[in-house]
């Protein structure tokens, strides 16, 4: 027995997850990540722009046309974003249903994000809008949640889930954490499926992205994560098989831009 525990801990303490491309121990990937957030907070919004050349705002719109109806009812929504410190997601969602006060009302979203640099920001856009009290900004991690089971009507997280270091943990969470029949939904950048495309997607990634961080940030060493975390991710099929074997029902998928992004989806029966 003695045996097994020490086999255990010494196979734990040996895990490794992909930082980029460096190997790092798996208990340590967090702690990079977040400095690499720290660093880009202030320019985040603004370097998405330079990576998606502009295109992660249409990709955003329609992912937040994807939810569907949040409708209950006269009860209240909830909605957990996750990874969404600065709030892009949270204020879509808002900005959606402006027109429709009594909806409006009952629309609760929570975003959570682990850094809080990132959602130092967030927070001072939302009193900025005017949303600060439909809006509530939590600093948590996305592999523990502090929230009751059966909670939320619906679970987002963009371009958020391939920083985590352990995805399955975090997609079984967002299915514990959400309601009988709500709906889990990630925007991610995936793998093209056109080899010409993907080949100038992953020149323009690696050879522009960095030298703008540079530019703009003067930070190339972030940059050059993030291009590298995208290489690394896994493809559509790989993050769908973790999505049904976390729980989730109905599951599927879709591509934008032949896979330069992909919108998984999934449902808690």
């Amino acid at each position: 027995m003695i045996k097994q525990l020490f086999k255990l801990r010494v196979f734990t303490f040996c895990q490794e997850a992909n930082f980029g491309f460096k190997k790092v121990k798996l208990e340590e990937k967090q702690e990079h990540v977040n400095q690499v957030f720290h660093n880009v907070a202030n320019n985040y919004d603004l370097m998405n722009d330079f990576m998606s050349v502009g295109l992660h705002r249409c990709w955003k719109n329609s992912f937040v046309e994807e939810l569907g109806s949040l409708k209950n009812g006269d009860s209240s929504i909830r909605v957990l974003d996750v990874a969404g410190g600065t709030g892009d997601i949270a204020f879509r969602i808002l900005e959606k249903h402006k027109g429709n006060n009594m909806f409006n009302e009952n629309l609760k979203i929570t975003v959570l994000d682990i850094n809080q640099s990132m959602l130092d920001v967030g927070q001072k856009r939302a009193n900025e809008l005017g949303y600060q009290n439909q809006i509530e900004f939590v600093c948590a991690n996305a592999e523990e949640l502090p929230f009751e089971a059966n909670t939320f009507d619906a679970y987002t997280i963009a371009f958020g889930i391939r920083n985590v270091p352990r995805i399955p943990k975090a997609i079984g969470e967002a299915h514990r954490v959400l309601k009988q029949g709500g709906k889990f939904q990630c925007l991610e950048f995936s793998k093209v499926q056109n080899p010409i495309l993907s080949f100038f997607n992953q020149f323009y990634q690696f050879n522009f992205i960095p030298t703008m961080g540079q530019l703009v940030a003067n930070d190339r060493h972030s940059y050059q994560y993030l291009v590298e975390s995208i290489e690394k991710f896994h493809s559509q099929q790989e993050l769908l098989k973790i999505i049904e074997e976390t729980g989730f029902r109905y599951a599927g998928f879709k591509n934008y831009m032949d896979g330069v992004v992909a919108v998984h989806f999934g449902f808690k029966l």
